[in-house]
C-alpha cells in the first residue's frame, strides 16, 4: 500500500496524452488545445469606439463647443473620412475611428441639429476608444496548449480569427459495476437482496464532466467467466475500462481477476487513505484501467482524486487541474488525524466549509449534500484534535 501522494505521483509519471485532431471550431467545446494559438489578426484591427456618440479632436473638445458634423461611422461599414479642426463625426460603438480624431464624447452629452454638434454637459476623464491591438496584436500567443477550452475560452479563440482548433482526443471509457446484489435502478424493490446500481451512473458523469465520451456501461454478476467476457469486450471499446466493486479480498472478488487473459500490469494497488483504500490502476492491452471501490461515497471520492486526473492526463492536461488543493476557512467540529490521509467530505457556509455529517463509505445521500473533499494528513501520532484552526486543504468535490 503506497500513500495518497506517491500514488498522484505515479499517475502523472505514466499517463501521456491521447493523439490529437482538428476540429470546426463549433465543435472545439470543452476539449482542450492540443498546440497553442496566435492571434491571425490585431483586436481591434484599428482604433474604433467605445460607445456611441461623436468623434473628434480632444483639442476641439470643451463645453459649449460647436462642431460641424463632417460624416458617420458604423461598426463593419466603409471607413469613415477624416476630419480636421472644428469638425465631429458621427459615431457608433464597434465603428471605425476617423483619421484625426482621438476622443469620442457620448451622445448623451451633445445636442445635435442642423448638421452641427454642441457639446452641452460636462463628458467626464473618458476618451472612449479602444486603441488599435489594444487587446491582442497580431502574432500574440492567445492560449496555450492543454488549455480548456471553456465558454471564455472560446471568446478568444474565435477572436483569433481561426476556425478550426488542433485538440486531443477524447478518452473513450466503458464501466463495469460488479456485485451479485446490483439490480436495475427502478427493478431493486422487487427483490429484498437487491440494491440499486448508482455508482457507474455517478462514475459515467464525472467522466463526461472531465472530458470523455461513454462508450458502454455494464452490469455483471460475481462470475468470473462472464466478467472476463465483460472485460474483453470493454477493452475493444474504450481506452480507460473503470471497474467498480470486487477489490477485496473475498472468495467472489474479480475486479483484477477478470483481466488476467489480458496481461493486467498494476501501476498501484491500495492507497493509504479513507475512505477508498481498495483503489488501483493498471493497464491492460495497452489501456487504462481503473479500479474503484463498490461503495458509493468511497467510489466517488476515488474517481475525484483518481479518475478525473487520468482524464485529465490523457487530454495533455496536468495534474494540478484535476486536483487543485485550496486553502479555505473551515468550521466547526472536524475528526482527528489517523493513519491514513482522510478526505472529509464538506459543504460550504457562510462561516466556512463544515463536514457533512454522515461520513460513513457506502451513504448515497450525504454525496449531494457534498461540495468539497477536506484532506486530513497524518502528519504526526500526536497530533491534537484542533490539528487546523482556520483553514485547510479542501478539493472541489
Amino acid at each position: 500500500m503506497i500513500d495518497f501522494d506517491e500514488a498522484q505521483k505515479l499517475l502523472a509519471e505514466a499517463v501521456k496524452p491521447l493523439a490529437i485532431e482538428r476540429v470546426a471550431l463549433a465543435e472545439a467545446f470543452d476539449r482542450v488545445l492540443a498546440e497553442p494559438v496566435h492571434a491571425a489578426i490585431s483586436a481591434p484591427r484599428r482604433a474604433v469606439s467605445a460607445m456611441d456618440g461623436y468623434a473628434l479632436r480632444d483639442s476641439d473638445a470643451a463645453i459649449g463647443a460647436t462642431l460641424r458634423i463632417a460624416g458617420e461611422s458604423f461598426a463593419g461599414g466603409l471607413l469613415p473620412p477624416a476630419i480636421g479642426p472644428g469638425q465631429c463625426l458621427r459615431i457608433f460603438t464597434g465603428a471605425a475611428l476617423p483619421e484625426g480624431a482621438d476622443r469620442v464624447i457620448m451622445q448623451e452629452n451633445c445636442c445635435a441639429e442642423n448638421g452641427s454638434m454642441t457639446i452641452v454637459a460636462a463628458y467626464g476623464p473618458g476618451w472612449h476608444v479602444r486603441p488599435e491591438a489594444s487587446d491582442f496584436a497580431q502574432g500574440d500567443l492567445l492560449l496555450q496548449q492543454g488549455t480548456l477550452l471553456t465558454p471564455r475560452a472560446m471568446v478568444t479563440l474565435a477572436g483569433a480569427d481561426v476556425d478550426t482548433a488542433l485538440v486531443y482526443k477524447r478518452p473513450r471509457v466503458a464501466i463495469i459495476a460488479t456485485g451479485d446484489e446490483l439490480a436495475p435502478p427502478g427493478t431493486a424493490r422487487n427483490n429484498v437482496l437487491k440494491i440499486p446500481e448508482s455508482v457507474s451512473f455517478g462514475a459515467a458523469a464525472l467522466a463526461r464532466e472531465y472530458g470523455a465520451s461513454i462508450e458502454a456501461r455494464f452490469t455483471g454478476a460475481d462470475e468470473l467467466a462472464d466478467l472476463r467476457r465483460l472485460a474483453d469486450r470493454a477493452l475493444t471499446l474504450a481506452n480507460v475500462v473503470v471497474v467498480t466493486g470486487g477489490a477485496s479480498v473475498g472468495e467472489r472478488d474479480f475486479a483484477k481477476a477478470m483481466f488476467d487473459d489480458q496481461n493486467l500490469e498494476m501501476l498501484f494497488t491500495k492507497v493509504a487513505m479513507k475512505p477508498g483504500k481498495p483503489i488501483w490502476i493498471g493497464r491492460a492491452q495497452g489501456r487504462w484501467v481503473v479500479g474503484l471501490p463498490g461503495n458509493p461515497t468511497s467510489a466517488m471520492v476515488t474517481a475525484r482524486l483518481f479518475l478525473a486526473p487520468l482524464l485529465a492526463l490523457l487530454q495533455g492536461r496536468a495534474i494540478g487541474d484535476a486536483v487543485n488543493w485550496l486553502h479555505l476557512p473551515i468550521t466547526g467540529q472536524w475528526p482527528q488525524r489517523q493513519t491514513r490521509t482522510n478526505f472529509v467530505r464538506a459543504c460550504m457556509t457562510d462561516e466556512g466549509l463544515v463536514p457533512t455529517q454522515n461520513q460513513d463509505s457506502g451513504a448515497q445521500l450525504p454525496l449531494q449534500e457534498s461540495d468539497w473533499l477536506v484532506r486530513i494528513d497524518p502528519e504526526h501520532d500526536d497530533a491534537s484534535p484542533e490539528f487546523f484552526k482556520f483553514t485547510a486543504k479542501a478539493l472541489q468535490f
